[in-house]
């Protein structure tokens, strides 16, 4: 039976601790709980870790996640067994992740273990580091192989791999086929993929994301319109204004003025208090 633990990853973790765990000198068989604490341990060893009834396999580059005030049962293999751990506390309370509590992280046990030994490091330097590290850690957890439950509706890997492209390749040319090429599947499963996840064609789907990119860098910096228009991929002024105003509904510089609180220049009305230009009377 797969067993599974849910976690709040909306905020940052609050890390109580971190380190390299040395078991097994004191017997093969432990028993305990953290009341109020999270547990995470990426193994270097084997044995077996046993909790809510289940017993999960521990094997070298493992990872295990268990929820505060559960008792654990960890069996051995060895005299001297370590492991990197975390002890933290999860405070936030949006939407849960499902993952498995026990994996194996595969190809991303080097990344992982290199991010724990940066909270290990960072934990009584900057706990703001340590926490930023270990939420990273977190982070990836979801991604990994048998994870892709944690999510409502998993996205198929070729489109993960297509969106991840497009992402980084917004600011030059995008071609149908070349994403496809890095996505590894045809141009016409591609289509379909995009279409029954996102509603866009690919095609669709390019143009959404660079004019939301635009709508951020509009809003959020002083970058001149047509630097803007380089940096999404649409060099052409002339193309920019026509796709800005098909997507946000209006023009760059309504969108960045809308932004900052003024109104359009052809919204704009006349001064308070001003007369109508063909009320006023003439100086003599």
């Amino acid at each position: 039976m797969r067993h599974h633990v849910e976690l709040a990853l909306d905020l940052p973790p609050q890390v109580a601790n971190a380190g390299v765990g040395v078991h097994g000198a004191a017997g093969p068989h432990e028993v305990f709980r953290l009341p109020r604490l999270w547990q995470l341990h990426l193994y270097s060893y084997s044995g077996t870790l046993e909790f809510g009834g289940v017993s999960h396999p521990i094997r070298p580059g493992h990872l295990s996640l268990v929820p505060p005030d559960t008792e654990v049962h960890f069996h051995y293999d060895a005299p001297r067994c370590e492991h990197l751990y975390a002890h933290f506390r999860l405070p936030g309370h949006g939407e849960r992740r499902r993952l498995p509590a026990m994996q194996d992280t595969g190809a991303d046990a080097t990344a992982l273990s290199g991010l724990l030994r940066q909270t290990v490091t960072a934990i009584t330097q900057s706990p703001l580091r340590a926490s930023a590290e270990l939420w990273t850690v977190l982070w990836r957890t979801t991604t990994l192989t048998g994870s892709a439950e944690n999510s409502p509706s998993p996205r198929h890997p070729a489109l993960q791999t297509a969106m991840a492209h497009i992402e980084e390749h917004l600011a030059g040319p995008l071609t149908i086929p070349a994403v496809a090429r890095a996505a590894g599947v045809s141009h016409t499963h591609l289509t379909r993929l995009f279409r029954e996840d996102t509603g866009y064609t690919v095609v669709g789907y390019i143009r959404h994301r660079r004019m939301e990119r635009a709508r951020h860098l509009l809003n959020a910096s002083t970058l001149a319109i047509p630097a803007i228009a380089a940096a999404v991929g649409i060099s052409d002024l002339q193309a920019f204004n026509k796709t800005c105003r098909k997507e946000l509904g209006a023009s760059p510089r309504a969108v960045r003025q809308e932004a900052s609180g003024e109104r359009p220049a052809h919204l704009v009305g006349p001064r308070e208090g001003a007369q109508p230009l063909g009320d006023r009377g003439t100086r003599r």
